[in-house]
């Protein structure tokens, strides 16, 4: 029987070892597969309205830690602005929209009024360093590996739960940079 099939097929059929060729070919499958469900299960996004919302993330804290960020990218693919206006949690007692700049040589980070503006047919990104959120009076330590739910309202598009990724305490941590935490 082994006489009718492909030499590849005959060899794994009889338990004689693949060629290097082809044990190198198969590995290297397998590999890309491998790195094809990588950022599959890195990234997540929500969707509400016409909105995406794409890798809600923050950061491990430190024990004793009081606040965490949090950051995201908002698309908009309507044809109309929208606006973030809430943010809400069980991690913390409170949740804000930040915006962080420099005024006189200090950082500052203060909260934003009004909500934030999604432009019709563009993005917001929230990351480290711009807007972010800020998750104050914790109610527990975000730990590395875990998911924290949140929920965002937007003035058009409505609410929507997401689920922050908890990542690893980062170089660009609270503790690394001097803050004036304006009220």
């Amino acid at each position: 029987m082994s006489n009718l099939l492909p030499k590849p097929q005959a060899f794994a059929l009889r338990g004689a070892p693949l060629p290097s060729l082809q044990r190198l070919s198969l590995a290297l499958c397998v590999l890309l597969l491998l790195l094809a469900c990588i950022p599959a299960a890195i990234a997540h996004e929500f969707k509400v309205g016409d909105l995406e919302i794409e890798h809600p993330w923050s950061r491990a804290t430190p024990p004793g830690a009081k606040v965490a960020g949090g950051y995201f990218t908002v698309i908009n693919k309507g044809s109309a602005p929208d606006r973030l206006l809430s943010i809400s949690s069980d991690i913390s007692a409170k949740a804000e929209l930040h915006e962080m700049g420099v005024k006189d040589g200090v950082m500052t980070m203060r909260p934003v009024e009004g909500g934030l503006e999604i432009p019709a047919g563009g993005k917001v990104a929230l990351k480290p360093g711009a807007y972010h959120l800020m998750f104050t009076g914790l109610k527990r330590q975000p730990k590395q590996g875990e998911k924290f739910p949140a929920t965002l309202t937007f003035e058009k598009a409505g609410s929507v739960k997401v689920e922050f990724a908890v990542e690893g305490m980062g170089e660009m941590g609270s503790d690394d940079m001097d803050m004036d935490h304006a009220e």
